[in-house]
């Protein structure tokens, strides 16, 4: 497909994933981005360095994907829409209902705008939460639905609705299921982060790294860039509709990941095992990696970044003070 001259929405486009995303897409000869943004997760210095660009501009009469009307108004004279507006996984645990207006009732209206405004294509961020605990390793876009919490729940439901939308209406949507992305512009401060800033925020306060568990848990790492350059590629490909792992298909333990952060950061520091609560070991995913194939094979996507490399990144991108402090 070819996108040279058109106008792209990115909705939730100055968070983590959002913004890298914003970069991957000025690359393009494009006409025109606009980031919609409420700021609740995203940050305006995230995309500070896009909107020295003419052509990408911050929609400033709000951003929220719950504001039916406000949202109408940003995609008039669109051509296609990214969805990345969402709660996380542990703001949906403690605040359903919310993830509920916002994830489910907001993905709605995102999908019956789209059909309003004759959206050419929409590429939709789902998770691999879908997926649950691995029935099989690695989980292909086939692995049924054993997500137990919230968030999954979430994320099946606008799967759903996709399919749905594009079945009555035509509307072309991909939806991405991400593994666990990480790199430069992720909260690393935030009670909601992910596994990688808190054990380099342990070790940057040279205190032990800490693992639940015994660490045998394995996960698909990838990196951000990585993750930006398949939504291009989605948006590019000639797939009208479908979902995909976004991945690496690599499993890494959290011991072994533990154990490379320490290497890159020269730390001799040991790791302090804890045992799970009870209330984690019920609803945490033990083992989640994800087959790279379909994805490589219909809309030409393959990582770039090993873990390894991904980790020097991030680290140099801490190591540059670049880091937002919290208040």
């Amino acid at each position: 497909m070819n996108i040279t001259g058109s106008r792209i929405l990115i909705l939730g486009g100055a968070g983590f994933i959002g913004s890298h995303l914003t970069r991957a897409l000025l690359k393009e000869d494009v006409a025109k981005i606009t980031v919609y943004d409420n700021l609740t997760r995203g940050k305006m210095d995230n995309i500070r360095d896009c909107l020295g660009d003419k052509r990408c501009e911050f929609f400033s009469a709000g951003g929220d994907i719950r504001d039916i009307d406000v949202l109408n108004d940003a995609m008039k004279g669109v051509d296609y829409v990214f969805h990345l507006a969402a709660m996380w996984l542990l703001h949906c645990k403690d605040y359903p209902r919310t993830a509920f207006e916002v994830n489910i009732a907001g993905t709605f209206n995102v999908l019956e705008t789209c059909v309003k405004n004759k959206i050419k294509k929409l590429i939709y961020s789902s998770s691999a939460s879908v997926y649950g605990d691995a029935v099989e390793v690695p989980m292909t876009e086939a692995h049924p639905f054993n997500n137990k919490n919230f968030y999954g729940a979430t994320k099946i439901s606008g799967e759903a609705m996709c399919t749905a939308f594009n079945d009555r209406f035509g509307l072309p949507v991909i939806g991405l299921r991400y593994m666990n992305v990480y790199g430069p512009g992720q909260d690393q401060h935030a009670a909601y982060s992910g596994v990688i800033p808190i054990m380099l925020n342990k070790i940057d306060a040279n205190e032990p790294p800490v693992i639940n568990g015994d660490g045998s848990q394995a996960y698909d790492f990838i990196y951000v860039d990585d993750v930006a350059t398949c939504n291009v590629q989605a948006l590019k490909s000639d797939i009208g509709f479908g979902y995909y792992n976004v991945g690496t298909g690599v499993q890494t333990s959290v011991r072994k990941l533990c154990d490379t952060i320490l290497t890159l950061k020269n730390s001799k520091l040991k790791v302090t095992y804890k045992p799970y609560s009870a209330d984690d070991a019920r609803a945490l995913v033990q083992n989640r990696i994800g087959s790279p194939v379909k994805a490589r094979d219909e809309i030409g996507f393959q990582y770039s970044y090993s873990l390894e490399d991904g980790l020097k990144k991030l680290i140099r991108w801490r190591d540059r003070d670049t880091i937002i402090q919290p208040a």
